[in-house]
């Protein structure tokens, strides 16, 4: 019987001081008393495509696919919050992202006909640039944080720059996930 893997495809921060400021926005978030798990700052990273669970087999399929990708490094700007599917009824709080968006879009079309033939279906949600930072898991103080989702919509945490693409593996434990790097590919220069 062989090992399933629960993976994902995306680019790390390893920007401190924007990991920081994400840190800071979540400590804002947390004060509202509203029923949130925070993503842990050094699990915060720009997911391309979660992929579920895989067999050790298909992770050099995956691979294989990946170094087909082309992109040159680039910035990614980070800035406002926001949620999902609104601020409403919010079940994510995610960080926006501005300036590099086009070239996440046009790295996950190389992606998603690349790895369609290896039995992953569409992604039914499609692809919205973000950086999920709370998950809300009940409706407690609702209003007030919505009232601080909408207060922090401008907030700029700053830039990281996008230059490696890496396939994750994600092990659940009763402390949040741990996330560790597969493989992964560069940008070309």
């Amino acid at each position: 019987m062989s090992e399933t893997i629960r993976s994902f495809i995306a680019f790390d921060l390893d920007n401190q001081q924007v990991l920081q400021r994400l840190g800071d926005v979540q400590n804002i978030l947390a004060k509202t008393g509203a029923d949130l798990s925070l993503v842990k700052p050094q699990n915060i990273h720009i997911t391309l495509r979660f992929l579920g669970d895989i067999t050790s087999g298909m992770v050099e399929k995956i691979d294989k696919e990946m170094q087909g990708i082309v992109f040159k490094p680039f910035d990614v700007e980070i800035k406002g919050v926001g949620a999902f599917p609104n601020v409403r009824y919010a079940r994510v709080v995610w960080a926006g992202i501005l300036q590099g968006a086009e070239e996440l879009k046009t790295i996950f079309d190389q992606l998603e006909p690349r790895i369609r033939p290896l039995g992953f279906a569409p992604d039914s949600k499609g692809f919205s640039p973000h950086l999920t930072i709370a998950r809300v898991r009940s409706g407690r103080n609702k209003q007030a944080l919505v009232d601080c989702v909408n207060e922090l919509a401008a907030y700029e945490f700053g830039k990281v720059y996008a230059d490696c693409l890496r396939l994750k593996k994600s092990v659940l434990t009763p402390q949040g996930p741990i996330y560790s790097t597969l493989k992964e590919t560069r940008a070309s220069v």
